[in-house]
């Protein structure tokens, strides 16, 4: 696409609202490009749009090449049910007159360009119905993202039912093709990442629990197409869904040259209704292409969300400290004083007040109860959260605070006002969860999307120092059914729970933007590519024992990266029943945002003096961890040692980290090779977190090229069980 011409402003603008071309174009081969990557649709108008290629940039005139070379798979963009009837579809609806198919083809195509990419938007119609589809593509070009939607909209007599609506669809030509996803987890056990060759059959991955993605898989999945996933080499195309709600990834591989891959909202609980002239907008797959494996593909992520992708995408994320795992439900002002003043004295830079701090006619001391109260329990805090923000103040630390907004307990003064916004299954009795009576509210209805944006809005008015938010949802939606949505509309609301969801979180970050907001779900349910924008950071797990999340930050870095990632050092024995010594457990904390879970005064001073010291260390590297390029080296999974280096853009300063993932007598430890780095400059070695801050290492101050810390590595000591090593790399 090289026509260029100039249009005014508001033409523009009216043609990217109305998807109306600038210039109509009837050339084969549409590219649409990043900065190294490119995908190649057929576009004819008149004629179905093809998907042809997607991979390494082709410069001009490369795509007649790519078309003739027998790279051309002619295979639809947006197979739907009725012209592809003998195969999966990415789209089935029901007209209203009852036909159940779709025949679309190319009317137009328009492209607008931004700073940072194009936006393409081919327009698809039916040769019989009324009915639009506007497939959208919009590269995103620094971080080699291309994101893709669709918009449907028809002006039909009467609804139409939706019955698949997946956002996109990519033929992946057979090979030595591996999936990699994240699946087959649980509470506590978030984040195992399978990788598996794809064979004959449906390869299925999904989110089922509503309001949520669940515990069990993320809605993501990397393909390496040269056989087994490498983190450093190797082609690979990665997809991720942004979206927070139900969801499915399929691949379905019969007798030909193709895997067929789909992602988009699961249509789990019926078909949805569409009114005329109302558009039904799916979520956007982010896709990614990297000739260095499955970390390159990462990287990618990791750059779109720090360009902007995510937010508070710039801010350096603070050193916390959360009551939950140590007190529970005893919040009361003595104990969030002494936690206070425990936190300033060791470096920290921010104290969390987690559940147990509400509650008026019934107060929080358990699960089972006060869930939509959201005022503060004078019993436990006299003088209400001031006195608690004023001593971090005088501290010298910022204020947070937990809530639960989407949720209430049978047992509450919101219940008894408000039973009509739970959701419900109509005619049957509730299914509850936490607590044994904790209930949904219904996102849908406008009034309680009021509500939830209130409970943050009160607190902020009458608290303007609150700077941190852990926004838990711990419950996932177990009936089906709403007050608000009337009955031939029932169906809708998995995905009008979200929308509603979403235009609340809008109407917060509007107001507050400068909060930061951790998303959580019983621990990480709740991490998605579609929570990134409007959340800071994510609680990866409720375990926080620190060779179990060696292996869940290893997988959820596949796609979100480190900086939203919450990872504290938390109490003993941690919730896998291990004891582990703190220093391993500060070291993997150190890979993302780091944080405390335990209490300071339970701490001995030798390891007092310890956790003083490395968060002050921390501080100096964060910036590198948190915003710099991650390349993971050794995985966990299927080895002894587990290694990664985190280095900044300019290659100048780097930190490289080691584990122990088992431990036996004579252990062979191989030399430990590096990644990331300049090859022609020379770096000094520093180790940081040592126990008493003694050197130990004799390669300690060292220098050595690039080039020999990737291609030779280190011979380092990583002691006895659960061992680490923290090293700084400078350049000279």
């Amino acid at each position: 696409m090289n026509n260029k011409r100039r249009y005014s402003a508001a033409a523009v603008v009216l043609a990217l609202f109305l998807c109306v071309p600038l210039h109509s174009v009837t050339l084969d081969g549409v590219v649409i490009s990043t900065d190294r990557t490119s995908m190649v649709l057929q576009s004819r108008i008149g004629e179905p749009l093809y998907f042809s290629y997607y991979g390494m940039r082709l410069d001009e005139g490369e795509a007649e090449a790519v078309l003739s070379s027998g790279i051309n798979s002619r295979m639809k963009a947006l197979p739907s049910f009725g012209a592809d009837m003998a195969q999966s579809v990415a789209m089935q609806v029901i007209h209203a007159d009852g036909n159940p198919t779709l025949d679309l083809v190319v009317e137009s195509l328009s492209e607008q360009t931004f700073d940072d990419g194009t936006l393409y938007c081919f327009t698809l119609v039916d040769r019989l119905y009324p009915f639009k589809v506007l497939v959208k593509y919009r590269t995103r070009s620094r971080s080699d993202i291309i994101e893709q939607w669709t918009e449907i909209v028809h002006t039909e007599p009467g609804p139409v039912d939706l019955l698949r609506f997946d956002s996109a669809f990519m033929p992946i030509r057979r090979g030595e093709v591996w999936a990699s996803h994240i699946d087959g987890g649980s509470h506590g056990a978030e984040g195992n990442l399978v990788a598996e060759p794809l064979h004959d059959g449906i390869l299925s991955v999904k989110g089922l629990e509503g309001n949520r993605n669940g515990h069990s898989s993320q809605a993501g999945m990397m393909f390496s197409l040269d056989g087994e996933p490498d983190e450093l080499s190797g082609r690979t195309i990665g997809a991720a869904l942004k979206w927070m709600g139900t969801f499915e990834l399929r691949v379905d591989t019969d007798n030909s040259s193709y895997h067929r891959f789909f992602i988009g909202i699961n249509p789990l609980g019926g078909p949805y209704r569409l009114d005329p002239g109302v558009t039904f907008e799916t979520p956007g797959v982010l896709w990614t292409y990297s000739e260095e494996g499955v970390g390159g593909a990462s990287r990618n992520y990791h750059h779109w969300a720090l360009d902007g992708g995510m937010h508070g995408h710039d801010t350096p994320r603070d050193v916390l400290l959360n009551s939950w795992e140590p007190l529970r439900f005893e919040t009361t002002q003595q104990n969030m004083f002494r936690l206070i003043d425990e936190v300033a004295q060791i470096g920290g830079e921010l104290f969390v007040m987690d559940d147990g701090w509400f509650g008026d006619k019934y107060p929080r001391n358990g699960s089972s109860s006060s869930l939509g109260d959201w005022v503060v329990d004078r019993r436990k805090l006299p003088g209400g959260l001031g006195p608690l923000i004023e001593r971090c103040t005088r501290k010298g630390v910022k204020f947070g605070i937990w809530i639960e907004p989407e949720s209430v307990n049978t047992v509450s003064e919101l219940f008894e006002k408000h039973p009509d916004w739970v959701l419900e299954a109509k005619g049957r009795e509730p299914n509850y969860g936490r607590g044994g009576n904790q209930l949904i509210l219904d996102m849908s209805n406008p009034e309680v999307q009021d509500h939830v944006f209130g409970v943050v809005d009160r607190l902020m008015t009458e608290n303007p120092s609150i700077a941190y938010f852990k926004w838990d949802c711990n419950c996932s939606i177990r009936n089906y059914g709403s007050r608000y949505l009337p009955p031939d509309r029932q169906t809708n609301l998995y995905v009008d729970y979200q929308r509603g969801l979403v235009r609340t979180l809008e109407r917060i970050r509007a107001k507050y933007p400068d909060v930061v907001m951790q998303a959580c779900g019983g621990g990480g349910a709740r991490i998605s590519m579609g929570a990134l924008p409007y959340f800071d950071e994510f609680w990866v797990s409720d375990n926080t024992d620190g060779l179990h999340r060696l292996f869940t930050q290893w997988s959820i870095s596949y796609f979100i990266p480190v900086a939203a990632m919450a990872q504290h050092v938390g109490v003993q024995p941690a919730m896998d029943g291990r004891t582990i010594p703190i220093k391993y457990r500060f070291d993997v904390a150190m890979t993302g945002r780091l944080g405390l879970e335990l209490l300071p005064y339970k701490m001995t001073d030798s390891e007092k003096s310890y956790a003083r010291r490395t968060i002050a260390q921390y501080k100096e590297i964060r910036d590198i961890i948190q915003f710099g390029d991650q390349y993971r080296i050794l995985s966990p999974y299927g080895n002894d040692i587990a290694t990664m280096l985190f280095s900044g853009a300019s290659k100048e300063r780097a930190v490289f980290f080691a584990f122990k993932v088992h431990n036996w007598n004579n252990q062979p430890v191989p030399r430990l090779r590096m990644a990331g780095l300049d090859p022609d400059r020379l770096y000094r070695v520093h180790e940081l977190s040592t126990m008493d801050g003694a050197r130990t290492l004799d390669i300690e101050g060292e220098v050595f090229s690039g080039a020999l810390l990737m291609h030779t590595g280190l011979e380092l000591d990583l002691g006895k069980e659960y061992g680490s090593r923290v090293l700084e790399l400078t350049a000279l």
